[in-house]
């Protein structure tokens, strides 16, 4: 999921120097929300697997 907000973020800066303003804006915000969806849940798995681990 990282690697497509990445790819969003590219398009974004690509569309950007370009000139395609809204494309960017679009694109500038499905990378946000990707890299958001990605970051919870890497913290969901870290804390299961903290959990996890504490009560073995």
């Amino acid at each position: 999921m990282l690697r497509y907000a990445l790819a969003f973020f590219v398009i974004a800066l690509i569309a950007g120097v370009f000139g395609f303003l809204g494309i960017a804006a679009a694109a500038a915000g499905i990378a946000k929300i990707l890299f958001f969806i990605f970051l919870v849940l890497f913290l969901v798995s870290l804390v299961s697997g903290l959990l996890t681990r504490a009560s073995n």
